[in-house]
């Protein structure tokens, strides 16, 4: 479940690699926040503006879902994603009092290099359309040829600065530290693809293994992925990709695997989807869960703000309710999903006033009992009723009603999701036998297609 992953009470602190600028600003939301969504684009800009702070202490996630109004399983999702495109590092540690976890927010790609990077720049085109990705583009990328005409007459340090026979300050070298710079591409870990079964193929005399370098092998597996190309099928991009000094040039790879893939695939550009992640795996089973278990996953990852809107029946509560919600979460470091059954089963008791001496007493005894999570709560409440109605009718002097207790509460119809199906195939092809030959075939298809 999601909240053995992260919970409202997890804390968290938050390191900026430098002052963030418009410019960043700019590039998060017309760049990346087409791919990764609006919600976690929020998430990036809270964290940034806690982060300016610079206080060196933790929050809870609790926070978070505050200021965002989501449930924890939103900023779950969010952080993730944050995480894969490159925006966000994550560490965490374990303590004695729960869990922290430290973010490092990492500056977003230039323009320049967000659009050379093949994952990254289809997958905006894929996302926002051509016409609307041309703009893009000319708003942020200068022609090269700018400056045509002109002559260039900048001077160097050496034009304007010479040493000095003068003493200065003693410099010191020992202390350590982390320079604070720019990512340079999106997180993506090429190993994973077989460049062995790659170069099975390939004769060594017309594709060297010098020409596979580190370079030319990330864009290799980062085109693989994009287009969903066998390292068999790779092989012919990388025969059209080399150039007459047996190199591979970025440039070369990507035009080569596009005009492969528009002859042997297809004439549109490839989508890349994002995949809706779980915290842990759940194992398929036949069996619907009962309403009692959505009710406790439900409460286990909703901000109780949201769950007295909901008893509500979409009426926002009154601050004094929040506030009593939120001092059992931070005050008393109380799991939020026995904060959400509390606030349930008071407002039921007491024909939905929440009425604070009453609900403190009952917390203060489930502190006691030590209890985690919202069904312990639940099975806790059912077996001390009778108990937690005198003391109903001690705190109000008047006489205990005989409403039996609600057991099972409905879930919201917007608790329900269907969750997505992706798909993936791919054909293995022989080996390639004669290259060179190989070669002038693909060449000669793809001058028919250019026809």
């Amino acid at each position: 479940m999601l909240y053995k992953e992260l919970q409202p009470a997890d804390m968290y602190m938050i390191r900026l690699p430098y002052s963030f600028s418009d410019y960043d600003r700019q590039l998060l939301t017309l760049f990346y926040q087409p791919l990764v969504g609006a919600e976690s684009i929020s998430l990036y800009l809270t964290l940034w503006a806690d982060g300016e702070a610079k206080k060196n202490e933790g929050l809870p996630h609790y926070q978070l879902m505050n200021v965002l109004g989501v449930s924890i399983g939103k900023i779950f999702q969010a952080r993730i994603a944050l995480e894969a495109i490159g925006l966000l590092r994550t560490w965490q540690k374990s303590e004695n009092d729960g869990r922290v976890f430290y973010y490092e927010l990492t500056a977003p790609l230039d323009a320049e290099s967000f659009l050379k990077d093949p994952l990254l720049s289809m997958f905006l085109l894929g996302k926002i359309g051509e016409n609307a990705y041309k703009q893009l583009r000319s708003r942020f990328i200068q022609p090269a040829n700018w400056h045509d005409g002109f002559t260039d007459v900048s001077r160097t340090f050496m034009d304007v600065f010479k040493p000095s026979s003068k003493t200065g300050n003693a410099i010191s070298y020992e202390d350590e530290f982390q320079s604070k710079k720019r990512m340079d591409s999106v997180p993506f870990y090429f190993d994973q693809f077989d460049f062995a079964l790659l170069q099975e193929g390939l004769s060594e005399q017309l594709v060297p293994k010098s020409a596979m370098t580190i370079e030319a092998k990330e864009v290799i597996a980062k085109l693989a992925f994009l287009y969903n190309l066998h390292p068999v099928e790779m092989q012919k991009v990388v025969i059209l990709a080399l150039d007459d000094e047996l190199h591979l040039s970025e440039a070369r790879l990507k035009k080569a695997c596009a005009d492969y893939y528009k002859l042997t695939v297809s004439k549109t550009a490839p989508v890349i989807e994002k995949i809706e992640q779980t915290a842990k795996p759940i194992p398929e089973t036949s069996q619907a869960l009962s309403k009692e278990e959505e009710l406790i996953h439900y409460l286990e990852t909703t901000a109780p703000a949201i769950v007295l809107k909901d008893i509500a029946n979409g009426k926002e509560p009154i601050l004094a309710d929040v506030q009593l919600a939120n001092h059992f979460v931070t005050h008393f470091k109380m799991p939020i999903g026995v904060v959400n059954v509390l606030l349930q089963y008071v407002l039921l008791r007491t024909d939905m006033k929440l009425t604070k001496n009453y609900a403190e007493k009952i917390a203060s005894h489930w502190m006691r009992k030590d209890v985690k999570t919202a069904k312990q709560a639940m099975e806790l409440a059912r077996s001390e009723h009778e108990q937690y109605i005198k003391w109903k009718s001690e705190g109000s002097q008047q006489k205990s009603y005989t409403k039996k207790p609600v057991r099972e509460e409905k879930v919201p119809d917007w608790f329900y999701k269907k969750d997505g199906e992706t798909k993936q195939s791919g054909n293995a092809t022989n080996g390639i036998q004669n290259i060179d030959a190989e070669r002038q075939k693909l060449l000669a298809d793809l001058n028919a297609l250019k026809r």
